[in-house]
């Protein structure tokens, strides 16, 4: 997230000090005094980088209280070190081959391995978070939670009967908006803001999260690996239904879909194990206007999300949030 654009100089600043720093803890945090394999698994995907998004709203909805100090920097460390924990694990889930341009952990030193150093990493996040107090457990423990339960019903499906792209939306609140939420409560809650501040920080994240991940599912589609750091395709390739792949779905339920859909369906039902067979269908679905349509899903989860900032009086902060959730939305262009 270097060079991030938040219109205010001074605050620009700040966030990129306090990154600075949060990159030597990360670290410092990952390190063990076992054996040199588990560091260097540990410290994987900390090295390959990433936006540091959850560290970045920890900062920012803590300038609504008196801003950034060791016990924000160390919930900040807690909430990067569980979402890096988390992939771990998604990879291993998903059979990812990379994350950030570099190999996923599983594929250097195996599934266990992989596995097993996501825990590391959860429980060296719950050693922080134990230090901040009984309030930061229970953010920390509710969120955990909400991550256990999105990965379970993403992997379970939507019950019989339930809307599938409600259930998706479920997943992605859960799975993504549930730790990033996490991260405004903690800015702002151990910053000493106003309740009011620190629930409107609360509601503002958990839409960006939904925001942030539906922007996702079309990166992940329009862009190639050396921009997203992923191979494009791969959850159409595991069968992981995202957004266009479900509107295309709904079409399809309700009679709608037209033939360009109806060829991508049927290609996705079909065999992806070749690559020249994915590349074909993401090609027909980057042209499809499901993809148009969920750039304005996530645009409109964006504007729902700064509405929730409309109670605080203007200031640097909340600008900032404003225009943290018109990056989100502008990597669509």
């Amino acid at each position: 997230m270097t060079g991030l654009p938040l219109g205010d100089a001074e605050l620009e600043r700040v966030v990129q000090e306090e990154l600075a720093v949060l990159e030597d803890q990360l670290l410092q945090t990952a390190h063990t005094t076992t054996r040199a394999l588990i560091d260097d698994a540990a410290r994987h995907l900390i090295e390959a980088g990433g936006k540091r998004l959850r560290p970045v709203l920890v900062i920012l909805s803590a300038q609504f209280g008196e801003g950034v100090d060791d016990r924000v920097r160390q919930a900040a460390v807690a909430t990067e070190l569980t979402h890096l924990a988390s992939l771990y694990h998604d990879d291993v889930m998903d059979s990812a081959p990379l994350r950030r341009g570099a190999p996923s952990a599983h594929e250097v030193w195996g599934n266990s391995v992989a596995i097993l150093v996501g825990d590391l990493l959860f429980a060296r996040a719950s050693q922080l978070v134990a230090e901040l107090g009984p309030k930061a457990v229970r953010i920390q423990a509710d969120a955990f939670e909400r991550l256990v339960l999105g990965q379970l019903n993403e992997t379970l499906g939507p019950r019989e009967g339930e809307d599938p792209i409600e259930h998706y939306l479920g997943v992605l609140a859960d799975k993504t908006g549930s730790l990033i939420a996490a991260s405004a409560h903690y800015g702002a809650l151990f910053s000493g803001a106003p309740q009011p501040a620190v629930d409107a920080a609360v509601e503002y994240a958990e839409k960006v999260g939904v925001a942030f991940q539906l922007a996702d599912d079309v990166i992940d589609l329009v862009s190639d690996a050396d921009t997203t750091g992923k191979t494009p395709g791969t959850d159409l390739r595991e069968g992981v239904a995202t957004m266009p792949v479900l509107l295309l779905r709904d079409q399809a339920e309700a009679g709608e879909i037209d033939e360009a859909g109806a060829q991508i369906l049927a290609a996705l039902d079909g065999d992806l194990s070749s690559d020249d067979a994915l590349a074909d269908v993401l090609e027909k679905l980057t042209s499809h206007p499901v993809l148009e349509e969920t750039r304005n899903m996530a645009r409109q989860c964006a504007k729902d999300a700064m509405a929730e900032l409309a109670i605080l009086p203007e200031s640097p902060a909340r600008r900032a949030l404003e225009q943290f959730a018109h990056l989100l939305v502008d990597r669509l262009a």
